[in-house]
């Protein structure tokens, strides 16, 4: 394939999975690792190459990209002792996915920096669904030439990219967007519950929502989960605690207040306290449901 890349991908879950085969199914040359075996056999099965371990990555690749859970994993994999900031060689670019704290996300910068590694943080907005259909969009920062290398490789598994800055810009608005989209279950949940006790069905209050001045695209994307009320997980409680955390500590080393997002914080430890963690974060509805006194599902007389 013209202009195909040779590419590392580390971090086969459920977002680098389907992300690295698009990379794969547009011709790139794939090495790839992860610590669940099975992960390893699906990747190798759609044409990746799997390597040992994360240096054997870095090794194999000049650009290797990271799609991990948290902070700590972050951490461990570029700043331990055996980490890629000693493993990648000078003028290569690690291209970081994840929804991290900008305090994380800094000191791995600083890192790359003295070993000479070109660092571009990539958070996406999107979920599993527009993942496996190669629809994301990726909110970029950091080194502009390293973007404008790896800016053809995101087209692989996005339609939309934006490049915001030098530094932590694009940790900072995949933050702020997650506050936005938190937010809205919490809200719309309060919403639903408060017009089922006027007698409407959530079909009905959600047809009129979808077109009414309020309409989104993630009402829209989870109209059929409410109105069916399968909270199977796209995005869970859990790890939307985990993002309201990361707010609440940048917010509080940026001297910011984040009233709304504390108490929806709240909400959603409620939820998780009451058997609802490992479900989708729009759940609240069967939570507010409760707390008024209604039976899920049926609208109050």
């Amino acid at each position: 394939m013209k202009n195909s890349m040779t590419v590392g991908w580390i971090g086969l879950g459920k977002m680098g999975a389907p992300m690295s085969r698009h990379l794969a199914a547009a011709g790139h040359s794939l090495h790839v690792f992860d610590t669940a075996q099975e992960a390893r056999a699906l990747a190798e099965g759609a044409g990746a190459r799997v390597e040992p371990d994360a240096r054997a990555v870095a090794a194999a690749a000049p650009i290797v990209f990271l799609s991990i859970p948290n902070d700590a994993v972050l951490a461990s994999l570029v700043l331990g002792p055996d980490g890629l900031a000693t493993a990648m060689q000078p003028g290569s670019i690690l291209v970081e996915t994840s929804t991290v704290s900008p305090r994380a996300s800094a000191a791995v910068a600083a890192a790359l920096r003295d070993g000479g590694v070109l660092y571009v943080r990539a958070p996406l907005s999107g979920s599993t669904a527009t993942a496996e259909a190669g629809k994301l969009t990726v909110l970029a920062s950091g080194d502009e030439s390293a973007y404008r290398t790896v800016e053809p490789l995101f087209a692989a598994f996005s339609n939309r990219q934006f490049y915001l800055g030098p530094g932590e810009e694009a940790r900072y608005l995949k933050l702020a967007i997650n506050m936005l989209v938190g937010a809205t279950s919490a809200l719309l949940a309060e919403a639903l519950t408060f017009g089922q006790k006027g007698s409407l069905s959530i079909g009905q209050m959600l047809e009129v929502i979808c077109e009414s001045a309020v309409a989104s695209p993630l009402i829209a994307y989870k109209r059929e989960m409410l109105s069916k009320r399968d909270f199977s997980p796209a995005f869970t409680v859990e790890q939307m605690i985990k993002d309201f955390d990361l707010v609440i500590d940048t917010a509080r080393d940026e001297q910011v207040p984040v009233f709304l997002v504390s108490l929806i914080r709240q909400q959603y430890e409620s939820a998780r306290a009451q058997g609802r963690g490992e479900k989708d974060f729009f759940v609240l509805l069967e939570q507010y449901e409760a707390m008024a006194g209604m039976e899920p599902g049926v609208k109050a007389e």
